[in-house]
């Protein structure tokens, strides 16, 4: 039984990285190693990350 919850934490992590929604902790990682002041929010974050999506339409899904 704990092997197939490994698995499915696993595969939930798989997806989650494709489908982006681990951007915000990769965006606070490299913050915090460039050593810039105070991040942005996360719902800041996530408005910024669309803007640029609809500003800059690439190859998507939706």
């Amino acid at each position: 039984m704990n092997t197939i919850l490994e698995g499915f934490r696993g595969f939930a992590r798989y997806f989650g990285g494709v489908m982006g929604a681990d951007a915000y902790a990769k965006y606070l990682e490299h913050h915090e190693a460039s050593g810039h002041d105070a991040p942005m929010s996360e719902r800041e974050f996530w408005r910024d990350h669309t803007d640029r999506q609809d500003s800059n339409p690439q190859g998507r899904c939706c």
